[in-house]
C-alpha cells in the first residue's frame, strides 16, 4: 500500500487552476521529487497535502486514510511533517525552543497541567528537551542550542526547521526547496542529511529546483506544468522526456 496517494486533486484560485487533476503515489521509504518551472503549482500541492489549503476536489490519502480538509496540526499528528521555502522560525526563541515546538504531538499534558505543574509535567518537559536536542545533534547544530534563532545564518535556519520537522517523528517528511539559498558545502551537507533521514525509515517528498540534487537523490520524479502532471518516473526517464525538455527549454 502507498504511504501517500493523491487521486485527481484539484485547486483553483479565482477561476485559475493552480493544481489540476494531479494523481500520484509515494511508496514507504521512497525519495520522490516534484519539479517544474515557477508557477507550476508545486508549493500549492504541498499546501494541499499538509492542510494549509483545502482541495476543491479529488482525494488525498495517507496510510489509506483520507486527510484532505484536515487541519495542519491534525495532519502532523498522523505522521506527516514539512518545511517551507523560507524558513519559518520563532526568531526570539532559542534554537532549542524552536525544535521543542515540534514535539507538541508527543505531549500528553494539557494547558492546565502545564500551568499548575502537575505530577509528571517536569519529567515530560525534560523528555521534550532531550528529544529536541538529539534532533539538533542530528543536523549538526547542538552547539547553537541556546542561541537565539534570529542570530542564525540562512543555511542554519534551514537546518533548525529540518530538526523541528524531524522532532515530530514523521513517517513522511515534505521538503519545500531545501537547497534554495545554500552554498556548495551546505548543499553537500543537506544531501547527506536527507540520506541519513531516509535510512532512519522516513519517507521523503521534496520540491527542488536544483536538478543535479534531484537527479542524485530521487528514485522517482513527478513533473508539473501549469498545475498539470506531464511526466512521472525514474530520473533517467523523466530527464529524457520530450515534454519535460520542452517545458524547461521553453520550446513547443
Amino acid at each position: 500500500m502507498a504511504l501517500l496517494e493523491l487521486d485527481n486533486v484539484r485547486r483553483s484560485f479565482g477561476g485559475l487552476a493552480a493544481v489540476d487533476r494531479v494523481s500520484f503515489k509515494v511508496a514507504p521509504g521512497q525519495i520522490k521529487a516534484i519539479i517544474g518551472p515557477n508557477g507550476a503549482g508545486k508549493t500549492t500541492l504541498f499546501n494541499l497535502i499538509s492542510g494549509v489549503l483545502k482541495p476543491d476536489g479529488g482525494r488525498i490519502c495517507f496510510k489509506g486514510r483520507s486527510i484532505g480538509g484536515l487541519r495542519p496540526y491534525q495532519i502532523a499528528r498522523v505522521g506527516l511533517s514539512r518545511t517551507f521555502q523560507t524558513p519559518s522560525l520563532f526568531l526570539r526563541m532559542s534554537v532549542l525552543e524552536n525544535v521543542m515546538v515540534g514535539r507538541h504531538r508527543q505531549s500528553r499534558r494539557e494547558f492546565v497541567g502545564c500551568g499548575l505543574r502537575l505530577r509528571g509535567q517536569a519529567r515530560e518537559e525534560r523528555a521534550i528537551r532531550e528529544a529536541a536536542f538529539s534532533r539538533l545533534e542530528f543536523v549538526g547544530l547542538a552547539h547553537l542550542a541556546e542561541a537565539p534563532a534570529g542570530a542564525l545564518a540562512f543555511g542554519q535556519r534551514r537546518l533548525v526547521e529540518l530538526a523541528r520537522a524531524l522532532a515530530t517523528e514523521p513517517e513522511l517528511l515534505m521538503l519545500d526547496e531545501p537547497a534554495s539559498g545554500l552554498h556548495t558545502k551546505e548543499r553537500e551537507n543537506l544531501v547527506e542529511l536527507i540520506g541519513r533521514t531516509r535510512h532512519q525509515g522516513v519517507t521523503i517528498l521534496l520540491i527542488e529546483h536544483d536538478m543535479s540534487l534531484v537527479m542524485d537523490i530521487s528514485e522517482d520524479i513527478l513533473v508539473l506544468d501549469h498545475g498539470l502532471p506531464i511526466a512521472e518516473g525514474p530520473p533517467a526517464l523523466v530527464q529524457s522526456d520530450p515534454k519535460v525538455i520542452a517545458v524547461y527549454l521553453g520550446v513547443e
